[in-house]
């Protein structure tokens, strides 16, 4: 055993200095270590980052590639491969050029180096090349910039215009087809005012002219009668013998008939042409400017010739009040307010005593007709959707839905407002509201 002062006094020194060591080497490696699992995250982190882009790439739909100023393909994504029919490594290193149909060459190349030289975007429509023959495709291409803002390259884009260009097809035809079944309906709508403007018609005509053709029979007997008469006198005989043919014929009530009969075809023939005249009016395309009118007797007219043609029993009764001048074309709304009266009509098919209350008045500027039923009105759940085109509530095959949509449409080309109404009972009850002539 040494003793004390034998031992060499730098001893101790060198003990804690290697001591120091030791604890910087193990802190040098526990750093190191952390570091280690740091950098396995991080490793880690990148390439979940990496699949998640990679997944993205390929699941995109446009041609994504990334090429450098001599137009090498680095890297492909997107539809590339689908299109193509090769990897990303089948083309790493193959020139995009090689790609390009030889008639859209040109355009690709001086596209592509104008976005490169500029640094901005460009866009072009080339084909390239596929195992299906040229496929076209709008290119965007992006200048690759590196730290220093220097291009080295080029981010390219592409969609294919094939899909595109057959959707768009599609929808084109979808959208002929549309127009050609909404002129259809529109057809079918004005047919059924038609039908129903004609069966008013028909039915207006037949009893003036049936009151015409019975008076023609009366006209043909008192003429024959006449003949005879005459046929005797010219053949010289006997002042008795006519006597007792003009009592035999009755000849004096001929002639007095024959004076009505004429008077009976005159009154049917007017009215026949009364009717043809409100008729060419109700049938005015509405064309040339707008006028003054009244609007009592262009709604009058409009309703006369809906009863006329409707089989339901319906009173139709006008409130007195205001008798409003609108300013429009009449034509156009005598189509509303028959719409307005049918569709009433058509609701009070199953009301006992059906009324339909027809009143005007003014409300500053406006002319205002509202048209209101006793039937079973409107549930309140689809009023909004009154004025939708093709919405009806009407069975299969008996409306088209656009009656209300045709004419709310027309009275906003008026500059006016065809709206729901409230109505304090049951039935339902529309408002037209027209301008009346500026500065009247």
């Amino acid at each position: 055993m040494h003793r004390s002062e034998d031992v060499d006094p730098g001893f101790e020194f060198s003990d804690n200095a290697w001591a120091k060591v030791l604890e910087a080497v193990d802190q040098t490696y526990s750093e190191l270590v952390a570091y280690q699992e740091q950098l396995e995250e991080k490793n880690s982190q990148l390439e979940e980052l990496r699949r998640f882009l990679s997944s993205v790439m390929s699941s995109v739909s446009d041609l994504l590639v990334v090429i450098d100023r001599g137009h090498m393909i680095e890297q492909t994504g997107g539809s590339f491969e689908r299109l193509t029919q090769g990897t990303s490594k089948t083309w790493s290193g193959k020139s995009f050029d090689d790609l390009v149909h030889p008639d859209s060459l040109q355009i690709f190349r001086e596209t592509i180096e104008r976005a490169i030289s500029t640094h901005e975007r460009a866009m072009v429509e080339i084909d390239i090349v596929t195992v299906d023959g040229a496929s076209p495709l709008e290119l965007s291409i992006a200048p690759r910039l590196n730290e220093r803002g220097k291009s080295v390259g080029a981010v390219i884009v592409g969609r294919p215009l094939g899909e595109l260009r057959r959707a768009y097809s599609e929808l084109e035809s979808s959208h002929a087809t549309l127009k050609e079944t909404q002129a259809q309906l529109v057809r079918n709508e004005k047919m059924a005012g038609l039908g129903r403007l004609v069966a008013g018609v028909a039915h207006e005509l037949n009893n003036p002219i049936s009151f015409v053709y019975a008076n023609t029979h009366a006209l043909e007997k008192s003429a024959t009668k006449l003949e005879t008469y005459f046929n005797a006198v010219t053949e010289g005989a006997p002042r008795e013998d006519l006597i007792a043919l003009r009592q035999e014929l009755r000849l004096d009530r001929a002639v007095a008939n024959l004076r009505t009969a004429i008077t009976g075809a005159k009154d049917g023939a007017e009215r026949v042409r009364d009717i043809v005249e409100d008729l060419r009016r109700l049938s005015a395309d509405g064309g040339g400017d707008l006028v003054d009118f009244d609007l009592v007797t262009t709604t009058r007219l409009a309703v006369d010739w809906i009863v006329r043609g409707t089989k339901t029993p319906v009173s139709i009764v006008f409130e007195e009040g205001d008798a409003p001048v609108a300013y429009g074309n009449p034509g156009h709304v005598q189509q509303i307010v028959m719409n307005l009266v049918q569709n009433a009509i058509d609701a009070l098919s199953e009301t006992v005593d059906p009324e339909i209350t027809l009143t005007h008045r003014i409300e500053g500027d406006w002319a205002v007709l509202a048209v209101c039923d006793n039937g079973p009105g409107i549930p309140e759940d689809i009023q909004p959707s009154v004025f939708d085109p093709f919405f009806t509530t009407k069975p299969v095959g008996e409306g088209t839905g656009l009656g209300l949509s045709i004419s709310h449409k027309i009275a906003q080309e008026h500059g006016g407002d065809l709206t729901l109404c409230s109505t304090q009972d049951r039935g339902s009850c529309f408002c037209l509201k027209l301008r009346r002539k500026p500065n009247s």
